[in-house]
């Protein structure tokens, strides 16, 4: 599998999906749009993922690379290519597919349970899980419509729309699967203005003392798990 990533500020990366893919032996490249890098051609990946981010998806007066960004998300989802887009990477997949991103009632930042819905338990991304619900890591302030044709997959306490799957490739997660130790402290290193005491956001010492990683690499690595089959052409049948 060839993967390739949209990364928007130095200290939000892969995490432990790049830990998955260094172990599987994929070739992994990247666009860093804070060094000012070209896109690639849609003939060189496999798998797109779009990481997080702390600008808005219409924000493009202050990042103007983010429209060439949005068209080619919009034309790898085209391309059917499979797609996986956390935090502002959902959110810019909702929006290159024609929904709204707005202000969520509530900054939530943090550890906090999702609720699968019953759809999400019909596909094979979350068929498996023990229970409905799953303690994930949060860091957002906006939020997403849930686009046309695509199904909900998960709703918090304070944000309806917290992940959809579109035409069974691509998917929006509004929170952190991939996070580790690491990533996590370089959030809260690098956006501790956002820590502002509000109801939905907790403390850093709560934020970096926390330990559900196990709980999220196990959702992470089944998701990618159906993305890298999704990949891998069925054999020829004589």
């Amino acid at each position: 599998m060839r993967i390739h990533y949209l990364q928007h500020v130095p200290f939000e990366g892969l995490a432990r999906i790049g830990n998955w893919a260094r172990r599987n032996r994929f070739q992994v490249t990247r666009t860093p749009f804070f060094e000012g890098a070209a896109l690639p051609s849609h003939e060189t990946y496999d798998f797109l993922i779009i990481v997080g981010g702390p600008m808005g998806v219409c924000d493009e007066a202050q990042y103007p690379w983010l429209i060439n960004e949005k068209r080619f998300i919009e034309a790898a989802i085209g391309r059917g290519k499979i797609v996986l887009g956390i935090c502002l990477g959902a959110q810019l997949i909702a929006s290159v597919l024609g929904s709204k991103v707005t202000r969520n009632p509530y900054r939530e930042i943090g550890w906090f349970p999702v609720t699968l819905t019953p759809e999400a338990r019909q596909t094979p991304y979350f068929s498996s899980f023990l229970g409905d619900e799953l303690t994930a890591f949060h860091w957002h302030g906006d939020t997403f419509e849930i686009p046309k044709g695509a199904i909900r997959l998960a709703s918090s306490g304070v944000c309806l729309n917290q992940a959809f799957l579109f035409s069974d490739t691509v998917m929006g997660l509004q929170f952190h699967l991939e996070s580790s130790p690491e990533s996590v402290k370089a959030l809260v290193q690098n956006c501790d203005a956002d820590i502002d005491g509000s109801p939905y956001v907790q403390s850093k010492e709560m934020i970096l003392t926390k330990s559900y990683f196990p709980e999220l690499e196990r959702a992470m690595l089944k998701i990618l798990g159906v993305f890298r089959a999704l990949s891998t052409p069925s054999p020829v049948k004589s």
